[in-house]
């Protein structure tokens, strides 16, 4: 199945195997080399802790590799949904509530980072938002109880 990514949600991902390849995954063959060493690997705890961490890396390298080539590359400069809400697209909304505003962008799950403001298009609020226009309300469901939210603009960046 292919999973819908942002252009730059691959470039983030692409840059993050790229330094697992060059930078950390040659730190740790170094670092097991050098416990080594040391001698008797039964009770080597930096041995068994970059042994750890090498694991840790190869697995990482195997999910990124696996997710960069079932994704479905999407250019969010180029889509034209004009006011409509789709995949990609950032949302301004305010709380009907408090009419506290805030942006989010709908990304694929693989990219999704609530600290940057990047929702997953599989999240209850990103649901709710999909196919929706401008000046629309949404209800959700939230874990503190349903919430309310006016659109208050929709943009395509990319």
């Amino acid at each position: 199945m292919r999973v819908p990514l942002t252009v730059k949600g691959a470039q983030r991902l692409r840059a993050e195997l790229e330094e697992l390849k060059s930078v950390k995954r040659p730190t740790v063959i170094a670092a097991i080399a050098e416990a080594r060493a040391h001698g008797d690997l039964k009770e080597n705890a930096e041995y068994h802790a970059a042994r750890d961490q090498q694991s840790f890396i190869e697995g990482r390298i195997k999910q990124l590799e696996g997710e960069l080539s079932h994704a479905q590359l999407i250019d969010v400069a180029t889509l034209d949904a004009g006011s409509r809400v789709v995949f990609g697209a950032t949302v301004e909304l305010a709380d009907a509530d408090s009419g506290e505003e805030t942006r989010y962008q709908i990304v694929g799950d693989l990219e999704a980072d609530i600290k940057q403001r990047l929702i997953a298009i599989s999240s209850p609020l990103a649901r709710a938002l999909i196919g929706k226009h401008e000046g629309d309300e949404v209800t959700m469901q939230a874990p503190a109880g349903e919430r309310t939210y006016e659109i208050v603009r929709v943009s395509y960046e990319g």
